[in-house]
């Protein structure tokens, strides 16, 4: 997944719709399908690291925030 952590939120995302798109058109063999279904599943984790990353960051600002 070291492909994946160079990209940012939204071009993850971006990748993942397109495969769920390929994927939903029924035009993928099965064993591109299921490269395809692996690789989202890779892509699905990275973005939701990011988005809790994100969170922990909105957190600690909310935090600091209050404190002073």
């Amino acid at each position: 997944m070291d492909q994946d952590e160079k990209l940012s939120f939204e071009d993850a995302y971006k990748q993942l719709t397109e495969l769920v798109k390929k994927m939903e058109s029924g035009e993928l063999p099965l064993a591109a399908s299921v490269a395809a279904y692996e690789q989202g599943i890779k892509l699905k984790a990275y973005c939701e690291q990011l988005l809790k990353e994100a969170e922990l960051k909105i957190e600690t600002l909310k935090i600091s925030a209050t404190e002073q």
